[in-house]
């Protein structure tokens, strides 16, 4: 008998070298995904993962080294090449019309002739035996913007599937989904595997790469340092290799000591997102919010900051409030500006600031040289323009900004949104040790395992309600079904009744 036939790797990328201007994204990038496996790729921001699976999808053109697919090399000059070649992708924002039905945007650009009648009857039921084989059910004929995001994400890899994808490419699929909806996508995906198709995952979920792939490459500075099955690693190892060191993943506190009530909100609605808010956040303790995201909690942070008009009461006891915005580069920052400059922003009128009715420059050239040796802020250079800053280090600026105004209490607004993993680490540690101190902290996320890390207590909203206040132990199932709208028993919550 002879030596078994090798299948060939359903995607191998040989030494590709991806450039844009004087950064180098991908270093001489090599790997290898077996067919009919989930292949999950992680790396901290900047580390060229998105880079290399758009170039395999043809929106990028690499500077030198080859792809192949099925073991032969493919020319993937277009994302329109790589679907002919039987490679779909779905990107972290969807590429979706959403006035649009579920059954157009499958359609749109494939319609196959100058009628649309006979197309959509054809796609129609090539999508409904898809949605029973895979479980992606989806109204094909409801607007893709009335779709929970959930099923916005069932169009997109039906629509992959429908195109004749063998190898589907998902960038950060889970950032915007509820628990529930992360389970059934994963349900889906070992779906696909086990009809034989092959999926490779962008992620920066540690514990989503542990649970669903088979195999993982690490990259670090547009290079790969390692590929390895799942199985002979663990979520710390991956880190370790991501960022070049240990990286503690937990966040270590010890418990609360609440004081008094530093912020009382009564009744607060903004618009038509937030409809009659009751919350307390008391010196020394972190309430976090739950919620997945467009449900009303960034206009509560941004009415609470004073960015929005309200109707309701809000009561804040202490010495001034700290704001980190949810978009750190459109609120938080003006990108084009010095570092030292954003460091004092909203701080122009502080006494240290100011000598003899002039502001003091070189005070705040001081304080913000200060602020990145306390913070890491890399590289430390007050001068430069902070759109040279990556995104961890523009949001610790941002940070060390509103921890050292010395505010009673701060609101957070996705503290590590686009964060590295050692960003992350030192930024949950800075919130820990502001809590301890006293401080009030209120906490909006949409990473569930960072509400669950650092709060003391989880108000859960829902369509701009709380739906339930919750301790940091309860379980995702629970939270969840109550950011859903449901009660753990599964019945609607009042307020969705009346909603």
């Amino acid at each position: 008998m002879g030596a078994p036939r090798m299948t060939a790797p359903a995607l191998e990328v040989v030494g590709v070298d991806k450039w844009f201007g004087a950064n180098h994204a991908n270093r001489a990038v090599s790997f290898a995904v077996a067919k009919g496996t989930i292949h999950g790729i992680v790396g901290e921001n900047g580390a060229g993962k998105s880079t290399i699976m758009n170039i395999v999808y043809g929106t990028l053109t690499p500077d030198g080294g080859t792809v192949r697919l099925d073991g032969r090399d493919a020319r993937v000059a277009s994302p329109h090449d790589a679907i002919a070649l039987g490679v779909g992708m779905v990107h972290q924002h969807f590429m979706l019309v959403e006035p649009f039905t579920a059954l157009e945007n499958v359609l749109l650009g494939f319609e196959g002739g100058a009628t649309l009648a006979p197309g959509l009857r054809r796609a129609r039921a090539g999508l409904e035996r898809l949605a029973r084989e895979y479980g992606l059910e989806v109204d094909l004929d409801r607007p893709v913007g009335e779709l929970p995001v959930g099923a916005q994400q069932r169009v997109e890899i039906l629509k992959a599937l429908h195109r004749g994808a063998d190898l589907l490419i998902l960038d950060e699929p889970t950032g915007v989904l509820t628990p529930q909806e992360t389970a059934h996508l994963f349900r889906i995906l070992r779906a696909l595997k086990a009809q034989g198709k092959t999926v490779v995952i962008i992620t920066h979920k540690l514990r989503e790469i542990m649970e669903l792939t088979d195999a993982v490459t690490v990259m670090r500075r547009g290079q790969v340092v390692a590929t390895l099955p799942t199985a002979d690693t663990d979520a710390a190892g991956l880190a370790e290799r991501m960022v070049g060191r240990p990286v503690l993943l937990r966040v270590d506190k010890s418990p609360a000591t609440p004081g008094a009530p530093v912020l009382e909100v009564s009744g607060l609605r903004v618009g038509g997102a937030v409809k009659g808010i009751d919350l307390t956040v008391r010196a020394g303790e972190i309430v976090g919010i739950a919620g997945v995201s467009g449900n009303g909690q960034s206009e509560l942070l941004e009415a609470l900051a004073g960015a929005r008009a309200f109707d309701g009461t809000v009561r804040l006891h202490g010495r001034g409030l700290g704001h980190v915005p949810e978009d750190r580069q459109k609120v938080g920052l003006v990108t084009g500006l010095a570092a030292y400059e954003n460091a004092v922003l909203g701080h122009q009128s502080d006494a240290a600031l100011n000598r003899h009715g002039l502001f003091d420059w070189a005070q705040a050239r001081a304080r913000c040289a200060r602020a990145m040796a306390d913070y890491d802020i890399r590289p430390a250079d007050p001068e430069l323009r902070t759109a040279g800053f990556s995104g961890g280090n523009q949001q610790k600026l941002v940070l060390a900004r509103e921890i050292e105004g010395d505010p009673d209490l701060l609101l957070v607004g996705q503290p590590t949104r686009g964060v590295d993993i050692g960003a992350i680490e030192f930024i949950h540690r800075r919130l820990v040790a502001l809590r301890d101190t006293g401080k009030a902290i209120l906490l909006v996320s949409a990473e569930l395992d960072e509400i669950r890390a650092l709060s003391d207590r989880i108000l859960v909203m829902c369509a701009g309600r709380v739906v339930g206040e919750v301790p940091p132990d309860t379980d995702e199932r629970t939270l969840g079904l109550m950011m859903a709208g449901v009660d753990p028993t599964g019945a609607p919550h009042p307020s969705q009744r009346s909603a």
